[in-house]
C-alpha cells in the first residue's frame, strides 16, 4: 500500500529561529502523556487501528511506513536543511538506493560525480547498470563536463561536495543552473559538511542526501541516512520506494541520532577548526608530498569554497610520501587516530581509501579521479589538536 504523504510540521515558529535552536527543538515535543522531553522509543512495530474507516487516524500502523520516533528525527532534518520533507532510512546507501529506486526506471540516464562515497560508486556501477540505466561517471567539478555530460534521457545528476576522499569541490549553484536549464533533478549528499555548513537547497539543489552514521550521529553509535527533498511529489515517490524496499531506519537508531544533532553545531567548530590546525601541520612535514583541505588559502577551490559554505569541515586528506606501502606504516604507527571506514565521530579516525573505502573501484579510475596510492583520509574529533598533532608526527616520521 502506498504510504500517505503528510508534510513536516515543526514546532510551534521554529522556522523563525536559528540553527543552533533548530537542532535541539525543532521536531520534538514533550510527550503528552508523561511530560518526558526526549521523543520516546516507540519500539513496536505494529500500531493499532480504531476501526477501518478511521484507518491510519493517528498517523501510523506499521514501523516500515513510519514510526514516531523516526518521524521525529525527519522533522528536525527538514527544518535543518531548510526542505519540505524527509524520509530516514538504515543506511546512507539505502538512503541512496531509494532515490534511484523511486526516481529511475530503465532506459533513463544518470550522471554521478566521478569522486563519490564508494557505496554510491560500486551500487550504480553494478546494479543501476544490470537494471537499464545509463550511468555516466563525470568530473562535476567541471560544469563544462556536466554540461556535455547531459543527454535526452538524462534525469538526474548526483553531486558530492566536498567529494569523498580527494575533497574536490563542486560548485552546486552552477550545476543546479545546468539542471533546472536541462529540466532534470540535481541531487547532492551534504554528509561531508551537514546543513550548519553547507545549505544545497539555497544553491538550487532538489534533493539532499546524508549519511546521518557520520556527523549527525557523530559518536560511532548507529548507521543510518535521510533523504530531504522540497517538492510533495519526490517525497511520495522516494517514500514509497522506502516502504516497497523496506528501507526504513529503526526506532532506536532515530533516537539516538536526535541525541547526537543536539550537539552538531559544536562538534563541527571544534573540529573543523581542529581540521585546519591539522592541515597546515602536514603542510610543511617533510613526509607529505601534498594536503587536500579546501580552508587552506592555497587550496584550488578555496575560494568556491567560501561562496557556498560557512565552514570547511573536519575531514583532511594528504599524499604521504611513498604511496600504497607508506601510507600502510602510517596506518600501522599511529596511536590516538583509529584505523577505520568511518568519519565524522568525536573520535579521529584513519583511512588509507585505495586499500580500503575505494578498493572495489578499479585502479584507473581511482587514479583518473585523483585517489592516489599514498592518499589518506583523516576525520578529525574532538581530542586536543596537539596530542593528534604529535601522534601523526611521530608515526610520519617512522615511515
Amino acid at each position: 500500500m502506498r504510504p500517505v504523504y503528510v508534510p513536516a510540521t515543526l514546532h510551534g515558529t521554529i522556522t523563525t529561529m536559528g540553527f543552533r535552536t533548530k537542532q535541539v527543538h525543532a521536531g520534538i515535543k514533550p510527550d503528552p502523556t508523561t511530560g518526558a522531553i526526549l521523543t520516546p522509543i516507540y519500539q513496536s512495530t505494529t500500531f493499532v487501528q480504531e476501526s477501518i474507516d478511521n484507518y491510519m487516524g493517528k498517523g501510523y500502523s506499521y514501523s516500515r511506513g513510519g514510526n514516531p520516533t523516526v518521524r521525529a528525527l525527519e522533522e528536525k532534518l527538514t527544518s535543518l536543511e531548510g526542505g519540505l520533507d524527509a524520509t530516514a532510512y538504515g543506511s546512507g546507501m539505502a538512503a541512496t538506493v531509494a532515490i534511484f529506486l523511486g526516481l529511475l526506471e530503465a532506459g533513463d540516464h544518470v550522471v554521478i560525480a566521478d569522486v563519490v562515497y564508494g557505496g554510491t560508486y560500486r551500487f550504480a556501477d553494478h546494479f543501476l547498470t544490470k537494471f537499464g540505466v545509463d550511468v555516466d561517471f563525470v568530473n562535476t567539478a567541471n560544469t563544462d563536463d556536466v554540461s556535455a555530460a547531459i543527454k535526452p534521457d538524462t534525469r538526474l545528476v548526483f553531486t558530492e561536495t566536498p567529494a569523498n576522499p580527494t575533497l574536490k569541490v563542486t560548485d552546486l549553484a552552477a550545476v543546479s543552473r545546468i539542471c533546472e536549464d536541462a529540466g532534470i533533478l540535481h541531487v547532492s549528499d551534504n554528509t561531508f559538511l551537514t546543513p550548519y555548513f553547507q545549505r544545497p537547497f539555497e544553491l538550487g539543489v532538489d534533493i539532499v542526501i546524508h549519511s546521518t552514521t557520520k556527523f549527525l550521529d557523530g559518536h560511532n553509535a548507529t548507521i543510518g541516512g535521510v533523504v530531504v527533498v522540497k517538492e510533495a511529489e519526490l517525497q511520495e515517490k522516494i517514500a514509497f520506494a522506502r516502504i516497497a524496499a523496506g528501507l526504513v531506519m529503526s526506532p532506536m537508531v532515530a533516537w539516538l541520532t536526535l541525541q547526537g544533532i543536539k550537539t552538531l553545531s559544536v562538534r563541527m567548530d571544534s573540529q573543523s577548526a581542529s581540521a585546519m590546525t591539522v592541515a597546515e601541520f602536514l603542510q610543511d612535514h617533510d613526509g607529505v608530498d601534498y594536503v587536500n583541505y579546501p580552508g587552506l588559502s592555497d587550496h584550488p577551490q578555496h575560494e568556491l569554497s567560501q561562496t557556498q559554505t560557512s565552514g570547511f569541515g573536519a575531514i583532511v586528506g594528504f599524499e604521504v610520501h611513498g604511496g600504497v606501502d607508506a601510507g600502510k606504516k602510517l596506518m600501522d604507527a599511529v596511536e590516538l587516530w583509529s584505523l577505520a571506514e568511518n568519519l565524522g565521530s568525536v573520535e579521529s579516525l584513519i583511512t588509507h581509501p585505495v586499500t580500503m573505502t575505494h578498493a572495489a573501484v578499479p585502479r584507473d579510475e581511482w587514479i583518473a579521479a585523483g585517489i592516489t596510492d599514498g592518499l589518506v583520509r583523516l576525520s578529525v574529533g574532538l581530542e586536543d589538536v596537539e596530542d593528534l598533532i604529535e601522534d601523526l608526527d611521530s608515526a610520519l616520521s617512522l615511515i
